[in-house]
């Protein structure tokens, strides 16, 4: 089936959402970079992204989840097939010390929206710029606090569109995985525990949280975040910086003079120029120190 057959079908499907045809996933990216999406499917609601995914695996179509696209880094021939973009399934609840949110939420603000109602435990997020999906699978974490410390269960579907609710014990969470990314289950909605603190401890935290981000971090750039995981016995940031590498890569991307874990979307960078820089520094890593850097970014996409 042609994509131009699948904007049609989708449209009968997608009614309160958007279906849109070579849609550029730069404009979606935090690193604003990446080709077309043959098709990008942003659903009003929880029903229609299960109709998407169920739709995708009837009719075996390729499918990809980019969630708010923080760690992602999507080649510049873009993606075939449909991708799944969850900005407007967002909503956020807090019931006493109890937070659900929607799997497109970002989990910044879930750490506001608790953070205002005076509960504690989630003030580790308040500068994580990923979707509560992505955190899920992820099992984000910064500044001594991650998801597996809060979270009570999650309402994932796989791709045959079957819905099940995964308890904690289940999730699987550890250093940057889960059983969701294991297994590819879509998130739809996780739900947390916290606690009743004081109000003024709690903004104190995240004064401070903020203050640290935004002091080590470049967030002047676009960029996927911090791009490698943290290796045995080391920081990838400091094995970056120990090589001199800091302030080089190709074309518009280069290694964060602010943050060595970091590459930067510096001036009007393409996908490939952030790649070659990305395998460069593992390059330069392994040649200096005998160490593997992992990627914690995901590489999705077509080569142009």
């Amino acid at each position: 089936m042609s994509k131009y057959l699948w904007l049609e079908d989708l449209k009968h499907k997608v009614k309160i959402g958007d279906v849109l045809i070579d849609e550029p996933l730069n404009r979606y990216t935090k690193t604003k970079l990446g080709g077309s999406a043959d098709v990008l499917v942003i659903p009003g609601t929880m029903s229609e992204m299960e109709s998407t995914v169920r739709y995708s695996n009837q009719h075996n179509i390729p499918l990809l989840l980019l969630g708010n696209g923080s760690n992602m880094v999507v080649r510049d021939g873009g993606v075939r097939g449909i991708v799944l973009h969850l900005s407007k399934l967002d909503k956020i609840i807090i019931d006493g010390t109890n937070v659900h949110a929607e799997s497109g939420a970002h989990i910044i603000d879930v750490s506001k929206h608790a953070a205002k109602a005076g509960l504690t435990g989630l003030e580790f997020a308040c500068g994580i710029p990923g979707s509560i999906g992505g955190a899920m699978a992820m099992n984000a974490g910064a500044y001594g606090g991650e998801i597996k410390d809060i979270i009570v269960q999650a309402t994932v579907m796989d791709r045959s569109g079957k819905v099940f609710i995964l308890a904690k014990d289940e999730l699987e969470l550890g250093y940057r995985k889960s059983i969701i990314a294991k297994e590819g289950y879509y998130v739809l909605s996780a739900d947390f525990k916290l606690s009743e603190g004081t109000q003024e401890e709690i903004d104190e935290k995240v004064a401070n949280l903020t203050f640290q981000r935004e002091s080590k971090q470049p967030l002047e750039y676009p960029s996927a975040g911090s791009v490698f995981k943290r290796p045995t016995g080391y920081f990838a940031g400091k094995l970056i910086q120990d090589c001199g590498l800091q302030g080089k890569g190709f074309g518009g991307a280069e290694v964060s003079t602010k943050h060595a874990g970091f590459i930067v979307n510096k001036n009007n960078a393409t996908a490939l120029d952030y790649i070659q820089t990305i395998e460069m520094v593992k390059r330069e890593v392994k040649k200096r120190f005998d160490v593997d850097l992992e990627l914690e970014v995901k590489i999705v996409g077509e080569e142009q």
